[in-house]
């Protein structure tokens, strides 16, 4: 693993926070703080910054593209991207357009992560059948990788109007706004970015990270079996971070439990227990504790996968916004450069 080849990122859904008396917050002022998030996550010398798109109201974040370009004109050097736009449900014209103009208001800042989401109020909202929910992906994202080409796109499928030698508008001036395919963990989405030529994300919420490692090793043999240079995979974990393990453990869970106990009833997981929370960050990929602890951790996920990216997601429930900065800033000044430092001694031992 090369060492100086990692990169390191945060996430956040924009969690419908609270306030540090632990009232809510509106959606509005929630943004504001993922903006000045973002800001610091940027002034810290991180790489990636990445939103998610939801449409419900414990999540602020609908149009994170629109989140994104407000922070692209404030920060100066960090990348920005989704996780996920949810491409099943947009139009890949209007998703190139918007990320377009985002690569202007950045410089060349801008990333598209390409998903189906975890979520399915978008489908309702915008008009679409579940029962398209395959073929919705699997059609906008061929569409969007010949878009994301810049150059005349002709195409037909079933989900859309067809493009007859189409130009879209506004190119980038870099030519290619980079793509990433977000995965959960089907062999059949991995083979599917391997053979559109993007990079892979792999979202892992649960259990030991080392049993995604035979998606790597299945993305890095189709890559070669496409005729596709490898391109680096990344992965996407949450966590918190404080002074002391038990501190992180006790900050998060009762914003964990809030999250993940609507998300499991809605879904019928069952309750959500403090018990099952704690297994998680002991033995699981949650990344929760000191700085030293998580980023063992994390050191251990990208070396069992076989990653070159991390991306921690900060944000889970309505955690106030002063906790979530200390985190970001624990992550960006203690954690990364530990999680260097533990696998470069590894590579020379």
């Amino acid at each position: 693993m090369e060492i100086e080849n990692l990169k390191f990122g945060l996430d956040t859904f924009g969690d419908t926070q609270h306030d540090d008396a632990g009232n809510p917050i509106s959606a509005g002022q929630t943004i504001r703080n993922v903006v000045d998030q973002a800001v610091l996550a940027d002034e810290l010398g991180l790489d990636y910054f990445s939103v998610g798109e939801h449409h419900r109201d414990d999540f602020a974040i609908s149009s994170p593209d629109t989140v994104l370009a407000g922070i692209a004109t404030r920060t100066k050097r960090i990348i920005l991207g989704t996780g996920v736009t949810v491409l099943s449900s947009d139009d890949p014209v209007r998703v190139y357009q918007r990320f377009a103009t985002i690569d202007a208001l950045s410089n060349g800042r801008a990333e598209i992560t390409a998903g189906r989401g975890s979520f399915i109020e978008s489908f309702p909202l915008f008009g679409y059948e579940l029962k398209d929910y395959g073929v919705l992906f699997e059609e906008k994202l061929e569409l969007l990788v010949e878009i994301l080409k810049e150059h005349a796109v002709t195409w037909s499928g079933t989900t859309r109007a067809p493009l007859r030698n189409q130009e879209i508008y506004p190119k980038t001036e870099r030519g290619q706004i980079p793509l990433r395919v977000g995965v959960g963990g089907t062999p059949e989405s991995v083979v599917r970015a391997a053979r559109l030529n993007a990079k892979l994300a792999i979202a892992i919420i649960g259990g030991d990270p080392a049993r995604f490692a035979p998606f790597s090793d299945l993305y890095r043999t189709a890559m070669k079996e496409f005729g596709h240079e490898i391109l680096p995979i990344s992965i996407h974990s949450p966590g918190h971070i404080s002074d002391s393990d038990e501190q992180a453990i006790e900050e998060l869970w009762p914003h964990y439990e809030v999250m993940f106990g609507r998300i499991g009833r809605e879904r019928g997981w069952g309750q959500t227990t403090k018990a099952h929370f704690i297994n998680e960050v002991r033995h699981g990929s949650f990344y929760v504790g000191t700085p030293e602890t998580v980023a063992k951790k994390i050191a251990h996920a990208l070396r069992s996968v076989g990653a070159q990216r991390f991306d921690f997601k900060y944000s889970n429930g309505p955690m106030p916004h002063s906790k979530l900065m200390k985190s970001i800033e624990l992550y960006a000044t203690q954690v990364v450069p530990m999680v260097k430092e533990i696998l470069a001694v590894e590579k020379v031992s």
